[in-house]
């Protein structure tokens, strides 16, 4: 390693930290106005109890920095501003995605009586109700101390339906159209309160889930995005329990003990704060979260382990078949000026955009993804490179164990016994330093982190994080998903309002710079590798054809021999090579049908092309979206796009693991 590679060290570790969000009643609701200051100490002493069991948890954290809880919630009267108020008391983060642009929010949220105090209320004025002027202020108040997020792209088209429905309060058909518009809204922002958190606290009577963007609507779909529920029944606020599935929202009626769900808590924080993998692993095979942080860096790829490349290469189509393969990886603090600059510079753009945000996406996500990706590269030329060398060495043995037959007579052998006997032992060291060194599962889990750090600032510059329940795992450990979940939370939610024209720069932006260049690298990749496998399979039948013809020559020669054109002293001088030859071609064609085999080059090509063939639907979705006006790209459709285009990854990254889980570094046997 030379100076400068030693100087070259890990990205900056996210803080952990817990995400709880805050859904319920407003403070109209007449069971929770019966039961307000019972609801409130419940609250508060659910979150004594989670700053209690984060503060136990911070001394095993080791090199990772402790970040303060943060709290999401959509700011509402009643259950979510009284949970802020808990909140801002503790030292907490708070951040709120707001359904409306603020001053639409503060206008609907107020609950002003007629047209001409909402029409105040929407020109940043106060009206003359006292009543909408204290929950305008609260409002205020609250959103001031908090990282607003706020959905202002269709604020036009509300306003006039809001305004309408004040205007005429009686009239049942606007009314009906404004509430419909909000619910849509109150859905889009309380699903970004899910993904936020690891916890969702819902203060619900258990009536109805049927109301989009109501509480208990919220409710299920957390459920269903693997995010546990805390419910609190306002009617008995004490005897709150979780909810863990769906399912269990269509059974609110059962009995629970109440004795275990402290402990229950506690088990919950502490899977959601500590990783199920060592933080710190000094031996080589650096186990957990040591395969990302304590692996050395190197600048370019070792020659010596570019074996798969070279086939990959050598058997792809390409025209320059005998080209270089080594590899120069990104260093992590030069992606920002250099294959991200586009990216970055974009999204600072985008109207009205985060800079600090942007800042963020920079270091602690595409840093470390440019950290992984240099580090599960090398570890994957280490790993596949090395299965590919025992294929070959396994063919150069037995027939380096015969080639002396035509050669010397038996009492020179053992030279090339030796030779035999040594590359066996170098397939053994290959192997032994694969599995020691875990080769295979360092690949893995750095990979996936790679992965999901690669597609993580589309998500983030619209606000969106992948919930727990819906990351893929992998067999044995699930860090990377840990990992990259806090550091996508360290970075948080923008301080930003989503506008149409924000909306159409992002879209432009997913086209350019994720969504059109991943689809052509797997269109790309997939034709290389169907090559790939057929090449392979025309050499190995070739080697094959060629075992058959040494073999019928030989037995020509015999035959040669036993009618007497052939004499039998040359036979018997040329039968030794025919041998050699009879186990050669063979052999060779053995390990070109093993790597064949192991490279699974046409199931990966498949993927690949199913994967292209998902973003370029995708793509042609964008193009269509672009297409329209401002006030109809609204941000559930790009954010519907943003996760689409996340599931193809996530769905690429599980079925990648599919086909390489149980192809663990082995003695070609």
């Amino acid at each position: 390693m030379d100076r400068d590679e030693a100087q070259v060290r890990p990205p900056l570790r996210p803080s952990i930290g817990i995400g709880i969000g805050v859904t319920g009643h407003r403070a109209a609701h007449p069971a929770y106005c019966a039961n307000e200051g019972k609801i409130t100490r419940t609250v508060g002493e659910i979150f004594d109890d989670i700053d209690r069991c984060t503060g136990e948890l911070k001394s095993e954290l080791g090199e990772f920095r402790p970040a303060p809880t943060q709290l999401t919630t959509l700011m509402v009267d009643g259950a979510d501003q009284a949970a802020a108020e808990l909140a801002l008391e503790r030292g907490w983060k708070l951040a709120s995605p707001l359904p409306f642009g603020r001053s639409l929010n503060i206008a609907i949220n107020a609950l002003p009586n007629g047209s001409s105090d909402a029409q105040a209320l929407l020109e940043g004025d106060y009206p003359n109700d006292r009543k909408a002027i204290d929950r305008a202020r609260q409002i205020e108040e609250l959103t001031a101390r908090a990282t607003i997020f706020d959905l202002a792209d269709q604020d036009e088209r509300i306003s006039q339906l809001y305004l309408a429905k004040q205007g005429e309060p009686h009239n049942l058909a606007k009314a009906q159209a404004f509430a419909g518009e909000g619910a849509v809204r109150a859905a889009l922002a309380g699903r970004i309160v899910i993904s936020q958190s690891d916890i969702l606290i819902a203060v619900w009577d258990g009536v109805s889930t049927a109301n989009p963007g109501g509480t208990g609507h919220t409710v299920v779909t957390a459920l269903d995005m693997g995010v546990p529920v805390i419910w609190i029944d306002p009617a008995q606020p004490a005897r709150w329990r979780f909810l863990q599935t769906p399912e269990s929202a269509a059974n609110l009626g059962q009995e629970i003990a109440q004795e275990g769900h402290w402990s229950a808590l506690a088990k919950i924080i502490e899977a959601i704060y500590l990783p199920d993998a060592q933080l710190h692993d000094p031996s080589r095979a650096r186990r957990g979260l040591a395969a990302l942080y304590d692996s050395h860096w190197r600048d370019r790829s070792a020659p010596l382990t570019h074996a798969y490349r070279k086939i990959e290469a050598i058997f792809g189509g390409d025209a320059h078949r005998f080209r270089s393969v080594t590899q120069t990886y990104e260093r992590p603090d030069q992606i920002g000026q250099g294959s991200a600059a586009g990216l970055l510079e974009a999204a600072r753009n985008l109207q009205g955009s985060d800079h600090s945000h942007i800042e963020r996406i920079e270091q602690q996500a595409l840093q470390n993804f440019a950290w992984a990706d240099g580090l599960s590269a090398r570890l994957s030329d280490h790993y596949r490179g090395g299965m590919v060398i025992n294929f070959l060495l396994s063919s150069i043995a037995i027939v380096g164990g015969v080639a002396y037959l035509p050669l010397v007579g038996p009492e020179f052998k053992w030279p090339f016994a030796l030779f035999e006997f040594l590359v066996l032992m170098a397939i053994v060291i290959i192997t032994w330093r694969g599995i020691t060194y875990r080769w295979h599962g360092r690949w893995f889990e750095t990979r996936r982190v790679a992965e999901y750090f690669r597609h993580s600032p589309f998500l983030l510059l619209l606000g969106i994080a992948r919930a727990p329940g819906r990351s893929a795992k992998g067999a044995e450990t699930s860090w990377p998903e840990w990992m990259v979940r806090h550091a996508v939370r360290d970075i948080g939610l923008p301080n930003t309002t989503i506008t149409g024209e924000y909306l159409r720069g992002y879209l432009d932006l997913l086209l350019q710079f994720h969504v059109n260049p991943q689809r052509d690298y797997h269109q790309a990749k997939a034709r290389r590798l169907k090559a790939v496998h057929h090449n392979l399979d025309r050499f190995s039948e070739l080697l094959f054809k060629l075992a058959i013809v040494s073999v019928a020559s030989y037995l020509l020669l015999e035959a040669g021999v036993y009618w007497g054109p052939i004499a039998p002293e040359f036979a018997a001088n040329l039968s030794k090579t025919f041998t050699v030859l009879g186990v050669m071609f063979p052999t060779f064609g053995g390990a070109i049908a093993g790597i064949r085999f192991f490279g699974d080059f046409e199931r990966f090509a498949a993927i690949s092309e199913v994967t292209s063939q998902q973003l370029d639907a995708i793509s042609q979705r964008v193009e269509i979206l672009l297409q329209a006006p401002d006030n109809a790209i609204t941000y559930g459709h790009v954010a519907e796009l943003a996760l689409a285009t996340e599931d193809v990854v996530v769905s690429e990254i599980e079925n990648w693991q599919a086909v390489f889980r149980a192809k663990q570094i082995t003695v070609p046997v």
